[in-house]
């Protein structure tokens, strides 16, 4: 009878290249959560210089970039990403997406607040052409999006409530 407890024979030598590149992966094990935070910054002013050269590359620096690490809970992942100020309200959050497919893909999304103040737009970034027409129509509103309750475009933010008091419905 086969003991199933019993780890198999290894089919290689204990000191040949496989055995310590084995070894190394084992010694290196995952990225701090400082190394992710690190990386998120680099990718994400990596992707501005490259992919944005006439707009946010001029007003944006890697220092202006605030890294965070990925987030892994039962039931949903969160790459390390990175999120920028942009001032009025607005931010920049990027992100590598991961796939079998694609490898690793930039996202870069811009958050807006509404005009109602209650919430936020996210508008996906595919080019500098798209943010120069998305400005130019948040120019009007001060950076603000539009706001229309019908078409519930906006994340409704609830505010917090005072310490000690109940959080009033809105």
């Amino acid at each position: 009878m086969h003991d199933t407890l019993t780890a198999a024979p290894r089919p290689y030598d204990a000191d040949s290249p496989l055995a310590h590149l084995l070894d190394m992966v084992q010694a290196v094990g995952q990225p701090t959560e400082d190394e992710q935070r690190d990386d998120a910054v680099t990718a994400a002013a990596h992707h501005v210089y490259n992919a944005y050269p006439d707009t946010l590359a001029k007003v944006l620096y890697a220092m202006d970039w605030t890294g965070h690490p990925a987030l892994h809970s039962p039931g949903f992942a969160f790459e390390p990403s990175a999120t920028a100020w942009l001032d009025g309200g607005l931010w920049l959050h990027h992100t590598l997406r991961l796939s079998e497919a694609d490898g690793a893909v930039d996202v870069l999304t811009l958050i807006v607040p509404c005009t109602c103040g209650r919430g936020y737009t996210d508008i996906v970034l595919d080019c500098e052409d798209m943010l120069i027409e998305i400005l130019a129509e948040l120019r009007p509103t001060h950076g603000k999006s539009v706001h229309d309750d019908n078409l519930g475009d906006c994340r409704t933010v609830r505010p917090v409530a005072p310490l000690g008091r109940p959080l009033a419905v809105v």
